[in-house]
């Protein structure tokens, strides 16, 4: 299907994306205006021809890194001069390999990547957690052989707030903003009025609440989409989702995505601010209803209650205010204790059952904890296994986001003893 044909239905709600997930979604390489072109992957990359060589912001990941240069050199087989990197998530930057090999074999200039300061650091960070991740990434998007990377190619020159550069003709500004990350670049080519965002929009509820990632800055973010909106570009090209063509419409989703977490943050603060429990938090706090439909904010892929936990982490702590969780007992004593008061681990799997089959999302997560105690208290259990594994299935079928999806469908399958 071609992508600016798609990205119109999208806007107007005559798809959705949950049929064409921003994150999952591919396709064939679009120019989007002259010497512009769009390459949609499981992370956009962008390229654009100057008189000096391709400009690429964003590469693509270990996976499609091969997809990404290949389809670049079907539209434009100038030499790659510089690589901007939106931040340094694996998907984004892995794909400068083969234009380098091609710059040596053909005795071309090498290409230079640029980058925030704090990219090497996450790299850095990466190497240490590289197990820690592999395990995260294959529990959140369901692949079984992911294997994390071990070697990054560092960025060749950073910079701090701001930067200007140039590629030939063509003027770069790159700005430095936090917001899904602490190392994100946003590149404005005013000359084009092509805006490219990275991971600041992705068609989906803002990635500001991941449960198994680091933190994320949702009040700085809606602030870098305030900015962004100023610069009136007519093109919006995303790290994941499809283009947003026209000033107007590039203006609305800017400026309504920054509402959305501006009033998540505003909500989960004053109930901070009044001593509230996270609990009470998670229960009270709700974006905005007039922004419900917008069909850039879906949860596809995060949801506002992830959102409220990574505001009460970055404001308040780790501890939720429960006095019970500040020094808890081990799970499984806990659940030993609650599945002998109930008469048994098998009465607080048939509870789970039976408030299951209600299908309500409250039931449903009741279920959820009474099915983990019951699981905790008898890991061995074939029938309590069988119960846990249906009810995490049914859960992660309800879930709207990739994060829930794939927690419940892990779940589901370490249920009676599977690993990734």
């Amino acid at each position: 299907m071609d992508v600016l044909d798609l990205a119109e239905r999208l806007w107007r709600g005559e798809a959705s994306t949950a049929q064409h997930h921003p994150v999952v979604f591919g396709g064939e390489l679009c120019e989007i205006t002259d010497g512009v072109a769009f390459i949609p992957s499981f992370a956009n990359c962008v390229a654009v021809a100057t008189e000096d060589g391709l400009l690429l912001v964003d590469t693509g990941s270990p996976i499609t890194a091969g997809t990404v240069f290949h389809q670049v050199r079907s539209w434009n087989a100038s030499p790659l001069h510089t690589a901007v990197f939106s931040h340094g998530h694996i998907d984004h930057v892995f794909g400068v390999g083969a234009f380098e090999e091609e710059a040596s074999e053909k005795g071309w200039r090498a290409p230079r990547v640029l980058a925030h300061e704090h990219v090497g650091a996450r790299f850095d960070r990466y190497i240490l957690t590289a197990g820690y991740n592999e395990v995260i990434n294959r529990r959140q998007f369901g692949v079984d052989n992911l294997i994390w990377p071990r070697e990054y190619r560092y960025p060749d020159e950073t910079y701090r707030d701001v930067h200007e550069t140039s590629v030939g003709e063509l003027s770069v500004h790159l700005r430095h903003e936090r917001g899904e990350t602490d190392d994100a670049t946003v590149t404005w080519l005013a000359d084009k009025k092509v805006l490219c965002t990275g991971d600041l929009f992705v068609w989906s509820s803002p990635n500001a609440g991941n449960p198994q990632k680091v933190q994320r800055y949702p009040r700085e973010w809606a602030g870098a989409l305030r900015r962004m909106a100023e610069l009136d570009a007519h093109y919006l090209l995303s790290g994941h989702g499809l283009p947003i063509v026209g000033e107007l419409r590039v203006r609305q989703a800017l400026i309504e995505t920054a509402e959305y977490l501006e009033s998540i943050v505003d909500q989960t603060l004053a109930l901070m601010n009044a001593g509230a429990r996270l609990s009470e938090v998670l229960e009270s706090v709700a974006p905005p209803a007039h922004l419900a439909g917008r069909p850039f904010l879906q949860p596809v892929y995060d949801e506002p209650e992830f959102i409220v936990h990574n505001v009460w982490r970055l404001y308040g702590g780790w501890w939720d205010g429960n006095p019970a969780t500040l020094k808890p007992a081990p799970e499984r004593r806990l659940a030993s204790e609650v599945a002998d008061l109930a008469g048994g681990a098998a009465r607080l799997a048939a509870r789970a059952e039976e408030l299951a089959a209600t299908g309500a999302d409250e039931a449903l997560r009741l279920a959820g904890h009474l099915i983990e105690l019951a699981w905790l208290a008898a890991p061995a259990d074939e029938a309590i296994q069988r119960a846990r594994q249906a009810i995490c299935t049914q859960r992660g079928e309800a879930a709207t986001s990739t994060m829930a999806k794939g927690v419940f469908a892990w779940a589901a399958r370490e249920s009676t003893g599977a690993r990734y």
